[in-house]
């Protein structure tokens, strides 16, 4: 029977693989038959064929309107309009807004990333030609402590990325990092039902997280442990064994900030950006704006903590553009802007001569309130409207966009609207003509506070962020001539400041620091140091100092206690790191240990 059965079986085989081929051969072979008929029966055969095909669309479309149909019985809310849960809304109201819309609104390519502009390297060779810069690169080449390293045979190739270039020392990409679309409550994928409306279409938003592996979920868990301890050292270790723990790398990359070593801050960021990104899912793509990664969840955390710090290090190295393309990555990624990229993409737009789309980014994304209300953009603004007037001059055309306001009533509103950032770019920049001396003794522009502590806060960030680009001559006199102009509209009426303030109370109500998780320091070109001696004092394990007592009699452990630290004439930083260590000790003030001997003694008297 089995006999039987398996030549059956062979016979079915071979007489399906015969008329397979046969199929195969009647459909992409034609015969000498086909190639000699004539013209009638070639044209009885081509409207057969036509027949087939329309056929063929008919049943298609069949299929597609069967679709809508279990679509909307499954309530999808999917109509062939393409706006979702809501069929009844007109072609207008969606180009208007109309009704209920998520606070923050954002069109469809204004914060599209252009990738051939993200690599850092290719903008250098646009700004100084590759000439130079491959030359620079053969010089540092022998120096190279990299570079001089034997290769080894079993060289491995690195995966192609788009946000950074691995390097060739770098080890292999182990898979420990994953990303998984999120799920609904009844454990089927979906598309969350965000829903932007733009002009043209309407956006539906992908929801992603970051999933770890048990390995790196163990290496998380070591992590957590030398973290608790400050132990700079566990977390060096975990990198021996898992080369691409993100949060290691981003300690590491941390330390070397801290002792000046910047080039290996860099190299450990991104390092840590190429982890992130070879874990993205197939269907992953941040750059069209279509994909987003909630803050929220605690695995979504290191890519933007990472994309933050290579974004200062495009700017470190004069590479604006690339900075602003990561910044634009920043926005789309979280439209909650958990890192505060909305206060940096002015900077980076002006400092890459992007003007037109500053001002096309600042029409079409929408926020809670206004973005020229803010005094980073109402400042801004001003700026792009000043070089642009100066291109259309220098190209002799009038201006084409009569709508809008010219630079110098810019200039004037965002005066009018935060007053206070004069006296602060003053001191910052600094701006030392006897005039500016005038301009703030006034009363206007006498104050440096606004008595919002959001508003003042976010003042600061832009002090700190911006106040390089006020250098400028053309701009600095421009700042000059529009505040003089603003004392002049004061001394006659005073009821325009008052309206100015009617706004600004109302668009930064709150007596509470909203932006307070957003720290200044994170917004500076500055880069704090430690001094060696107080890096190596950091990072000594505890353990060590164990093992140096050990000899020591345990009886004389009491007399021989930690000697309280020095902390005058240190660098503040550095003492407040070594505070974060328990084996540190700075003893206690003299004022406090007499209070303390002033309270024994009275208590001994009562």
């Amino acid at each position: 029977m089995k006999r039987r059965i398996r030549s059956a079986m062979r016979e079915n085989d071979s007489s399906d693989a015969d008329t397979s081929s046969m199929v195969k051969g009647e459909d992409n072979v034609p015969s000498k038959r086909d190639c000699y008929q004539s013209p009638i029966i070639q044209s009885k055969s081509k409207k057969k064929k036509k027949k087939k095909k329309s056929k063929e669309l008919s049943s298609s479309t069949g299929d597609v309107n069967s679709l809508d149909v279990i679509l909307e019985d499954l309530s999808f809310g999917v109509n062939p309009s393409g706006a979702q849960g809501q069929p009844s809304k007109k072609k207008s109201e969606i180009v208007n807004g109309g009704g209920d819309r998520p606070g923050k609104v954002c069109t469809t390519h204004i914060l599209q990333v252009d990738p051939k502009f993200l690599s850092a390297e290719n903008e250098l060779r646009r700004i100084f030609g590759s000439k130079v810069v491959s030359s620079f690169e053969r010089s540092n080449q022998p120096g190279s402590s990299r570079q001089s390293r034997p290769v080894r045979r079993g060289s491995h190739t690195h995966r192609k990325t788009i946000l950074v270039s691995p390097s060739d020392h770098w080890p292999r990409w182990d898979g420990s990092l994953s990303m998984e679309l999120l799920e609904h409550g009844d454990g089927c994928n979906y598309f969350r039902q965000v829903l932007f409306p733009t002009s043209i279409i309407w956006i539906v938003l992908t929801i992603f997280s970051y999933v770890h592996s048990s390995t790196y979920s163990l290496a998380q868990r070591q992590f957590e442990a030398a973290k608790a301890t400050h132990d700079l050292n566990s977390i060096a270790s975990i990198l021996l064994h898992h080369p691409y723990h993100v949060d290691s790398l981003i300690t590491l990359a941390e330390y070397f900030k801290f002792s000046g070593d910047l080039q290996m801050s860099a190299d450990a960021t991104a390092k840590s950006l190429y982890a992130l990104e070879c874990a993205w899912h197939p269907l992953f793509n941040p750059l069209q704006n279509s994909c987003q990664l909630k803050y929220e969840h605690d695995t979504n955390k290191p890519i933007f903590t990472t994309l933050f710090a290579h974004m200062k290090n495009m700017d470190r190295r004069g590479c604006h553009r690339s900075a602003l393309e990561i910044c634009k990555l920043l926005i789309s990624l979280d439209s909650d802007d958990p890192m505060g990229a909305l206060f940096c993409v002015d900077y980076f737009s002006l400092r890459a001569e992007e003007y037109k789309w500053l001002e096309r980014f600042s029409e079409e994304y929408n926020s809670d309130n206004s973005l020229w209300l803010y005094p980073n953009f109402s400042y801004a603004l001003a700026i792009c409207r000043f070089y642009l007037e100066r291109e259309e001059r220098s190209r002799e055309t009038e201006m084409k966009s009569e709508n809008k306001s010219t630079s110098s009533d810019l200039m004037k509103q965002a005066l009018m609207l935060h007053p206070s950032v004069v006296r602060k770019l003053v001191a910052k920049v600094p701006l030392k003509e006897q005039v500016w001396t005038k301009i703030t003794n006034h009363g206007f522009f006498g104050t440096d506070q606004t008595g919002s502590a959001s508003l003042d806060h976010l003042i600061n960030i832009y002090v700190e962020r911006s106040y390089i680009i006020w250098r400028l001559p053309e701009l600095h006199n421009f700042l000059k001539d529009t505040a003089l102009s603003v004392i002049e509209k004061m001394e006659t009426s005073r009821s325009e400041a008052k309206d100015w303030e009617c706004v600004r109370k109302e668009a930064f109500a709150s007596d509470k620091n909203e932006y307070s998780h957003l720290m200044v320091s994170d917004f500076s070109d500055s880069t704090p140091t430690i001094p060696p001696e107080n890096l190596q004092n950091f990072m000594i394990d505890p353990r060590l100092a164990e093992m140096h007592n050990v000899g020591e009699n345990q009886e004389n452990l009491p007399d021989v206690a930690r000697a309280p630290r020095e902390v005058a004439n240190r660098n503040a930083l550095a003492v407040l790191f070594e505070s974060m260590l328990p084996w540190f000790d700075y003893g206690t003030r003299e004022d406090e240990g007499q209070e303390q001997e002033n309270g024994m003694a009275r208590d001994d008297e009562d």
